[in-house]
């Protein structure tokens, strides 16, 4: 005789706390499709040090139609993004938020963040179908937002991490650009960070690939524009197979998780970096266990592990897919793996850790 089932006990407070939290949930999913409105219609960078606005005056000061600003800004109050003063049907975007929303240069910026994240879900669909089969979804697959997006909101903390902090934190490897370094720069993407190096170190030279060719026609776009063009090189190749021989330095940002083989790309460095050279890896910040990272930039970072890194890699070959949150132990296997002996992490902010691995 089959056994009964006895119904699971039901706890109503919990379930209607979970309901709760889930309608905030939905309202924050929607929020990142506010926060990109209010960043590409300049709603943030008018409300900057403007004082308490009403929707007319904002709507005045970026000719956004009155009508959508209003509701905009509601759903920015009810987010706690702007202040509200109902006496005066006035909206205010404290300091602290303008530093975060409207301030490119800040290492705070997050409208790239938000953007990247509504690219993602633009693409979800495509993902959840790959996820039926196990099959990858390639980076060229993706939305001009993701690609936009990754670029806008690492370009903020490399430009306030990258030669104050992460590159003094190398053995002598500041001593060698100063002097003059041939740099090659992994998974360069858009060419940030290439960029941001040669502009501090005039007496080297830098070179840079990725997988994505349209990401490599705007990185030489970019260095053009900064004026280091005549001193930085741009190359459309997997990381696996990038040209040239005995760089000082190799860096690769936020880029080896993503490679469908990590371990090739190792080797590669390896066998690419002069016998007393250095290689930079700025991979998420992650511990090596799950429960390490049950907390709000795990949450974020599984997430586009998820729609991005995971599809990504298994889109190439081996497809290893490391993920986002592979923490500083399976990175150290794929640097050993690839014939590196030394490796230590060198330094770390909340979003990210810098690993040093030598010969």
């Amino acid at each position: 005789m089959a056994a009964v089932e006895e119904p699971v006990a039901i706890d109503g407070e919990k379930l209607e706390q979970f309901v709760f939290r889930a309608v905030d949930e939905v309202g924050a999913t929607l929020n990142s499709a506010l926060v990109v409105m209010g960043d590409k219609l300049g709603l943030y960078k008018a409300l900057a040090g403007a004082g308490p606005l009403t929707p007319m005056e904002l709507a005045r000061r970026t000719g956004v139609a009155e009508r959508y600003v209003q509701e905009w800004l509601n759903a920015q109050a009810a987010g706690g993004y702007v202040d509200y003063d109902g006496a005066t049907g006035t909206y205010t975007l404290p300091p602290e938020q303008a530093i975060a929303l409207a301030d490119e240069s800040s290492p705070a910026f997050l409208p790239g963040f938000f953007q990247v994240a509504l690219g993602s879900v633009i693409d979800s669909p495509r993902v959840t179908e790959a996820a039926r089969s196990g099959d990858g979804v390639g980076w060229h697959e993706h939305n001009h937002d993701v690609f936009e997006g990754i670029e806008r909101f690492f370009r903020p903390g490399y430009n306030a991490n990258v030669v104050p902090s992460w590159l003094p934190a190398l053995d002598g490897v500041v001593e060698k650009l100063e002097r003059g370094a041939s740099v090659a720069d992994i998974g360069c993407g858009h060419g940030s960070s290439t960029i941001l190096m040669a502009q501090a170190f005039p007496k080297s030279t830098f070179f840079g690939s990725d997988i994505h060719e349209g990401s490599i026609e705007t990185a030489r776009k970019r260095a053009e524009e900064a004026g280091v063009a005549d001193r930085v090189t741009f190359e459309a190749s997997p990381a696996s197979r990038y040209s040239g021989r005995k760089y000082d330095l190799v860096t690769t940002f936020d880029a080896l998780h993503d490679m469908g083989d990590p371990v090739g790309a190792a080797r590669h460095v390896r066998e690419t970096l002069a016998d007393d050279g250095t290689w930079m890896i700025v991979e998420p910040m992650a511990g090596d266990r799950v429960e390490d990272n049950l907390n709000p930039v795990g949450r974020a970072y599984y997430g586009f592990s998820t729609f991005l890194c995971t599809p990504g890699s298994l889109s190439q070959e081996v497809g290893l897919a490391l993920g986002a949150q592979a923490g500083p132990a399976r990175i150290k296997d794929v640097v050993s793996a690839g014939g590196f002996t030394q490796f230590r992490i060198a330094a770390q902010t909340p979003f990210n850790l810098v690993y040093e691995a030598r010969p």
